[in-house]
């Protein structure tokens, strides 16, 4: 099995769209339909075993991450997370180092989790929405019951066993209006690293082409103005909020990390529970199934045709408006999923969120100058994160480069 050519991520669904919640804007919870024999979601062990020694096969080394997503991972159990680590350290290359993160809601998180993840290192992102009365609005069990309690007793014990915690805040029609308590509430609860998800969800049943759990561009345009106006005047280095990194980056000559907003995508694909492989979280669906790795190798699926045209489509398909746009370079043109209006012109393929992204990349300019001028360091970045940053996160000496490939290497 020959390397891949570039850098990738994957999105690994064990239990594929399988959860304990309901949460009423979730994109992925309608996946199960695409497997009405599957059965029981969860991948065996063999299957298991084939998939970390493909990924060790195509990655370049010496270092490389596992990140588990779902559905909800813990629905399978610590067990299943120990026999990966088990079978990680049995196929690991002799010198290379590995590092797990996993992506949780958090409400079946307790000691016996909170210990495994320590004692192995894991990172962790956990989705929270804010104080409860905005988190609980759409965070919810089957049975409709509330969840923040049971998610901040997780993030206590999380903090408690000193372990790495990325907050996912997904922003719906509910929180989007109340952008500084939402703020406020996480730097409160000493959050250090926060990433805002938006809603974005077609539906054909509206005038508006969304569903009502779905923000207005104009609102989610706001809501990260009014956040970055406090963040920049009193947060900058004590917190590192995902969206004012990414500002921030083309101005450093930097490539963006996250994904919705670099040239190209296809980086970050998709293991399905069977072992399907997928282009990209947003587009799970038969369409886009390009093969499964139990039939086909991992490094022939992402450096295969069909992922690189799927890559490339992002920037191939811009209208004219978003190729002539000033702030083509820091979002170039966003997710595919979210290019479905039109532009002012009547060509199709304009974002949801260009009126609000525009705005704030407008609103943040200047500031982000400002700063990068004022804290430019020899190596020529900034210092917007914490102090204390795990491997893939912005390095806090302010050189640009993921922490791993800077000062942790030193």
């Amino acid at each position: 099995m020959d390397k891949v050519s570039r850098e990738f991520q994957i999105f690994v669904k064990p239990a594929g769209a399988v959860c304990n919640l309901d949460c009423q804007y979730c994109y992925y919870r309608d996946k199960q339909s695409l497997y009405p024999d599957a059965g029981v979601f969860r991948m065996p062990e063999s299957l298991l075993e084939e998939y970390i020694v493909q990924h060790f096969a195509a990655a370049p080394g010496p270092e490389i991450d596992f990140s588990w997503h779902g559905g909800e991972p813990t629905t399978l159990g610590v067990g299943f997370f120990r026999k990966a680590v088990e079978l990680q350290r049995k196929h690991k290359p002799a010198g290379w180092r590995i590092r797990n993160g996993i992506q949780t809601n958090g409400v079946l998180v307790d000691e016996e989790w909170v210990r495994f993840l320590a004692a192995e290192d894991f990172s962790v992102g956990l989705s929270l929405d804010g104080p409860a009365e905005l988190h609980d609005s759409y965070r919810v069990t089957k049975g409709g019951q509330p969840t923040h309690r049971a998610v901040m007793r997780c993030y206590d014990l999380l903090r408690k066993h000193d372990i790495h915690t990325d907050i996912v805040c997904v922003v719906h029609n509910l929180n989007v209006r109340y952008p500084l308590s939402v703020y406020r509430f996480f730097r409160d609860m000493g959050c250090r690293y926060l990433g805002f998800l938006p809603v974005v969800e077609r539906s054909l049943e509206s005038e508006d082409g969304v569903s009502p759990h779905t923000p207005s561009a104009e609102d989610y345009g706001a809501f990260l103005c009014r956040i970055f106006d406090e963040w920049i005047a009193r947060d900058v280095g004590r917190m590192m909020v995902q969206i004012f990194d990414e500002a921030a980056r083309p101005a450093l000559g930097l490539d963006h990390s996250l994904c919705v907003f670099r040239e190209t995508c296809g980086q970050i694909p998709v293991i399905e529970h069977n072992g399907d492989f997928f282009p990209c979280d947003h587009f799970v669906d038969r369409t886009h199934r390009i093969g499964n790795i139990r039939a086909t190798p991992l490094s022939d699926l992402l450096d295969s045709q069909a992922q690189r045209a799927f890559g490339d489509a992002k920037r191939d398909a811009l209208p004219r408006y978003c190729r002539e746009c000033e702030a083509l370079a820091m979002c170039n043109g966003g997710c595919p999923k979210y290019r479905f209006i039109r532009t002012p012109d009547g060509d199709p393929g304009l974002n949801y969120l260009c009126a609000g992204l525009k705005r704030f990349f407008r609103h943040s300019r200047a500031p982000l100058a400002n700063l990068v001028s004022r804290q430019r360091q020899p190596a020529g970045g900034i210092r917007t994160a914490p102090a204390r940053a795990a491997r893939n996160d912005p390095c806090p000496c302010g050189s640009g480069l993921k922490y791993k490939k800077c000062c942790a290497a030193r």
